[in-house]
């Protein structure tokens, strides 16, 4: 964790915590090695901030984690950057209406992974956290259950993409 130890001595005072859950979240737990640094990779990619995410992956890769799971995580970021926006919007409307039409987005990607089924929904679950769509995390909380991860995995999960989008905050309120 050079890369993120590094980064974290850019937070100011007001992000302690933060810089103590960064270090503490990435421990090994729950998750295997390519399920902690997934969930890191797509959160940072969901958090936008660009010295964050490049800091992880620079970890991730010293970690040995291949890279499809770097690619599973970017494409989770970014299909969840779709998704999220959409399945929110459906859910606080609350209408009826809405919820009978067809989403007619393309989401191939979800069942066409790199790794695994199971880790490419973990890392949309963590996203999705990120972004608060509701919909989804029950969603891809439902499937990843179904697929074998604990709830303890799932926590760990949403405690790891909580620091990350932490740190970006940290980042960006440092000056």
């Amino acid at each position: 964790m050079e890369q993120l130890n590094l980064l974290r001595e850019q937070f100011p005072d007001a992000a302690r915590d933060i810089k103590i859950n960064l270090t503490n979240v990435l421990q090994p737990g729950a998750l295997n090695a390519a399920q902690t640094w997934g969930v890191a990779m797509a959160t940072a990619y969901a958090a936008r901030n660009e010295t964050l995410t490049k800091a992880v992956i620079a970890d991730a890769k010293s970690a040995g984690v291949d890279d499809a799971v770097h690619e599973d995580a970017k494409a989770a970021a970014i299909l969840m950057g779709m998704n999220n926006v959409y399945y929110r919007f459906r859910h606080v409307i609350g209408k009826e209406e809405y919820e009978q039409k067809p989403a007619r987005l393309r989401m191939m990607r979800l069942k066409q992974v790199a790794t695994n089924q199971v880790d490419f929904e973990l890392f949309c679950l963590a996203v999705s956290a990120v972004n608060n769509c509701q919909a989804c995390v029950q969603s891809h909380e439902h499937v990843v259950l179904e697929g074998g991860l604990t709830t303890d995995q799932v926590h760990d999960a949403v405690r790891i993409a909580s620091i990350i989008n932490a740190s970006a905050m940290a980042l960006e309120s440092n000056f």
